[in-house]
């Protein structure tokens, strides 16, 4: 069923209250290490997701909650799990570059850039074999396009024949580099390279981001195939939690904020549907993050499960 733009509008916001939720927390101390916030992306899960089969695995980068969030991760097991508690997730073990969530299909974030892409290519072999109709999604940044992991993957990909999306993220920058700087075609000419079929989407739209996973979806069950698509969007906090972004021109996330995903559904939508959707999420995630601080922190006595195979 095709989701309705105010549907559409309340998954992204879920979204981006999370992370500037977990935002604060960082400022306060309640969230240890590095964290990596989708702000200003968050189309690109909510539209991709909605027409992803609910059983399609999916791998994400290091920048993930959102794609946990709109494959139906609760914003309370996440907050908790980035927060380091004892969440339903992964028990505060995998916090947020690592979380995961199996029963929903989603097989985690990897910390390690372009990493996640052969293992995709793994569980598009799994599924291909098991002959089920699931197809990959794997996301990924558009500096990861220069990973030798990634071209090894499209390349075994096309030759072999497997159903698999990779979804390029292009938000503009390489962790502190402008992309431009450091490619030299975009991500979507690789696709001709692989002789795989690729198509360009509007990253910051999530219907243009839902008709583009669709029609690639489709393609990769008939023809067999891996299919590039690259959602061009925009990263509207830091790289990771201390990026002061001392590298961007001057006036650029002003202008940014002005054309985010947001922003764009706010102007379509009433004023009256807006106001109910935002009220209804501003208390939907207060009250989640409450209940995440709620959570204990994991016992040391647990400190050695999960970690050997009986």
């Amino acid at each position: 069923m095709q989701l309705s733009l105010a549907d559409h509008y309340r998954e992204m916001l879920i979204i981006r209250l999370v992370e500037e939720q977990l935002m604060v927390a960082m400022t306060s101390g309640l969230v240890s290490g590095s964290t990596h916030l989708c702000i200003g992306q968050e189309a690109i899960p909510v539209g991709a997701c909605s027409v992803l089969r609910k059983d399609d695995p999916l791998i994400a980068t290091y920048r993930g909650h959102g794609w946990a969030l709109a494959r139906g991760v609760s914003p309370v097991d996440l907050m908790a799990e980035v927060m380091g508690r004892d969440s339903a997730l992964n028990g505060g073990r995998a916090g947020s570059a690592y979380l995961s969530a199996p029963l929903n299909h989603f097989y985690g974030e990897n910390s390690i850039v372009g990493a996640g892409v052969p293992v995709a290519l793994g569980l598009a072999i799994a599924c291909q074999r098991a002959g089920d109709g699931r197809v990959p999604l794997v996301s990924i940044g558009d500096g990861a396009m220069n990973q030798g992991n990634v071209h090894e993957s499209l390349n075994m990909g096309s030759v072999l024949e497997i159903p698999m999306i990779l979804m390029v993220e292009n938000n503009g920058y390489a962790e502190m580099t402008p992309s431009h700087a450091l490619t030299a075609v975009p991500a979507i000419a690789r696709a001709a390279a692989y002789d795989i079929p690729g198509f360009e989407t509007d990253g910051n739209d999530p219907i243009a981001v839902a008709s583009t996973v669709a029609k690639a979806r489709e393609i990769a069950l008939a023809q067999s195939t891996t299919v590039l698509v690259e959602a061009h969007t925009h990263r509207l906090a830091g790289h990771y939690s201390g990026d002061v972004q001392a590298y961007r021109p001057a006036g650029e996330l002003q202008e940014k904020h002005e054309s985010c995903p947001l922003a764009r559904a706010e102007e379509q939508l009433t004023q009256d549907e807006v106001t109910q959707i935002r009220a209804s999420v501003v208390s939907y995630i207060a009250h989640e993050f409450a209940a995440a601080t709620q959570i204990p922190a994991p016992s040391p006595e647990g400190a050695f499960d999960y970690v050997f195979s009986s």
